[in-house]
């Protein structure tokens, strides 16, 4: 595993995102490498003088040993791209974050997720319909995302964990600066029973900009996104749009055309960018959730036979052909196809589209002759 304290180094300098980041990565081969490299090496990827300045600055300014043991006092684990544990529905996304920080525990039923978000000024009604859909989705077994701020994202969070159920806060600040200051304790449930998720480095402050940023990761997180209660500026909007973007489904609940605070919902509705909600079932149906709890326990089963287990050994990361896997494990493509569907239920892989799988953990090694 590549030292990390050197994507938290990058992290910290601005200017170097997800492109700048995988730049380096295929120039210098790691991220220690290029922390380490002149200006001219750093220039010679492409990155701009600007750039190159501001790596050579964060460079000098900071102490990677010592924002480590922060973030080990603090509880905050830190995936990077090349993490196993890296949410596989964000690693999908165009731009995903090189680096997020995780306080609590993000787990692989994490993938059955739904994004719930909203206005900060929440009517009595969109307090309503979130509550009560939020609180079913949790008790379903779908982990509810959203954004911790005022409003609607307060309402599902908590719904969420009074259904007993798993809840993820994506931050737009580092996860040592919680905002609003009024939901700390909120913060610190979830953290308890789900995860607190923010791609900001420590110290970072909630300013204004990092919240559009901020809810590509919440869609990006989720299977879909749903929009509860929305005037026609709000930024959850913002969240629907990059859902689309990301290929993900949108859902919008219908709001009273006497209302400012649903002519958001009500027009995405109406302009067929999202798709109405009256219940809990029109979304597991659309998300083909309905038989989660099944998923759950196929999930639990290790590879059942030697065929899942030849499988297993063709299969990584990278997205490999039904046709490739087939020859390398000397089997007919109709039992491996359907072996991946009953491996795709367990969890163990993933349809990455056009006939291609690919891994999504590890099998440990007492097993890999016979999920984590």
């Amino acid at each position: 595993m590549p030292d990390i304290r050197y994507w938290v180094g990058f992290n910290k300098t601005p200017g170097v995102g997800p492109v700048k980041v995988r730049r380096l990565l295929d120039r210098f081969g790691d991220l220690e490498t290029a922390w380490k490299a002149s200006a001219g090496a750093l220039a010679s990827v492409g990155l701009d003088q600007r750039s190159v300045e501001s790596v050579l600055a964060t460079r000098a300014a900071t102490d990677l040993d010592a924002e480590m043991a922060r973030l080990d006092r603090l509880g905050i684990q830190v995936l990077t791209w090349d993490s196993p544990d890296y949410p596989a529905l964000l690693r999908e996304i165009h731009g995903a974050p090189p680096v997020l920080y995780v306080r609590g525990e993000l787990l692989p039923r994490d993938e059955w997720a739904l994004a719930v978000v909203g206005t900060r000024r929440v009517t009595a009604y969109g307090r309503e319909v979130t509550s009560r859909l939020a609180g079913e989705l949790a008790r379903c077994g779908v982990t509810v995302v959203s954004g911790l701020a005022r409003g609607v994202d307060t309402v599902a969070h908590r719904a969420a964990l009074d259904a007993g159920g798993r809840t993820i806060a994506v931050l737009g600040s580092g996860l040592d600066v919680v905002y609003p200051a009024e939901n700390r304790k909120l913060a610190q449930q979830i953290a308890e029973q789900g995860a607190l998720v923010s791609d900001y480095s420590l110290g970072t402050r909630p300013e204004a900009g990092n919240f559009p940023a901020r809810n590509r990761i919440i869609s990006g997180l989720a299977l879909g996104t749903l929009v509860t209660e929305a005037g026609a500026g709000s930024g959850a909007l913002i969240t629907a749009d990059y859902a689309l973007d990301q290929g993900r489904e949108v859902f919008a609940v219908p709001g009273s055309i006497l209302s400012r605070g649903s002519a958001g919902t009500n027009d995405r509705i109406q302009q067929g960018g999202a798709k109405l909600v009256a219940s809990v079932p029109d979304i597991l149906e659309e998300l083909n959730l309905t038989m989660i709890a099944d998923h759950q326990e196929a999930r639990e089963v290790l590879p059942a036979n030697e065929t899942e287990a030849a499988l297993l050994a063709q299969l990584a990361a990278e997205p490999v052909h039904i046709d490739q896997l087939a020859r390398g494990a000397a089997l007919p493509v109709a039992e491996v196809s359907a072996a991946l569907t009953m491996m795709e239920l367990k969890g163990l892989v993933r349809h990455a589209g056009g006939m291609q799988y690919a891994r999504v953990r590890e099998t440990p090694a007492e097993y890999h002759t016979t999920i984590w």
